[in-house]
């Protein structure tokens, strides 16, 4: 019996590229979306391809609709076997400037959405003593940027709440817990950043203004240097080779950019297997 995936965030970039490749490789795979105007891609692309590729509403700060998909799903296949959590947003906002609502909503997609979709599949995996959830997080989980505060404050979260739950629930019920944290990818992703910036109120006339335009513009420059921007399709193949792993790693960078740039924090337990191992001795 095939494997059932269930992927958050498949109407561009990354997810599209997951749920494809992971198609291809013989998962019965649930691609989920917020606004289903935007399949259109997914759907081409699985027609082109010859694909069965099932494609489900689903909004990651919506708990109705999460428990709804996962239902559906639980219903036509009687499990779950793998939960890429992949939906998020950037932001780029320093705190002074930011609302409280938008760093709300910064935190309700990047985090809340993790927790959410996990809760919801979590029962299931437990009772099956199977199942591997993989939160697509970044090295901005491990290191925190200039006017990305609150976007790493979320990814930060996800790290440790992944971590934690890889401490123990792994170990006893058998269900696996990993992290895969891109550099850069080359995406709507990337791209929505400036927009976003513009959207919310543009550059701010103050002390922090050249400070930004200085991030800004080593950014536009970074993003043609060799290594740093990976394509949707080579993270994917990582996500894969993770999801297709009978001892996965805790963490993994996609790309030697990546493993260059959090290696201060990373170098001692690159794949987490310690750190795992030292709380579940320490603690139970």
């Amino acid at each position: 019996m095939n494997k059932v995936a269930l992927i958050t965030g498949t109407s561009t970039g990354l997810g599209l590229s997951l749920a494809v490749k992971m198609s291809q490789q013989g998962f019965k795979v649930y691609a989920t979306m917020r606004d289903l105007s935007k399949a259109n891609k997914l759907q081409q692309q699985a027609a082109d391809k010859n694909l069965d590729i099932e494609i489900y509403q689903l909004d990651v700060q919506d708990n109705a609709s999460i428990q709804k998909c996962v239902e559906k799903v639980i219903a036509q296949q009687g499990k779950i076997d793998v939960l890429v959590n992949n939906a998020g947003a950037g932001f780029v906002k320093t705190t002074e400037h930011a609302t409280e609502s938008e760093i709300d909503w910064v935190m309700d997609v990047n985090y809340m959405g993790v927790v959410r979709c996990t809760k919801a599949v979590l029962p299931y995996m437990r009772k099956a003593r199977s199942g591997h959830v993989i939160n697509v997080t970044s090295v901005g989980g491990l290191v925190g940027q200039p006017f990305n505060e609150f976007y790493c404050a979320a990814k930060f979260a996800v790290e440790g709440y992944t971590e934690s739950l890889a401490s123990y629930v792994q170990p006893t019920f058998g269900v696996k817990f990993s992290l895969v944290e891109p550099g850069g990818i080359s995406s709507e992703f990337a791209s929505s950043v400036l927009a976003q910036i513009e959207g919310t109120g543009g550059m701010v006339e103050d002390e922090y203004l050249p400070v930004l335009q200085k991030y800004i513009g080593n950014a536009q420059q970074r993003a043609t240097s060799e290594g740093l921007y990976q394509t949707s399709d080579e993270v994917a193949d990582v996500v894969l080779q993770v999801a297709n792993n009978n001892a996965p790693p805790v963490r993994v960078r996609t790309s030697e950019w990546a493993e260059n740039f959090a290696s201060l924090k990373t170098k001692v337990d690159p794949d987490g297997f310690k750190q795992q191992q030292q709380i579940f001795k320490s603690l139970l």
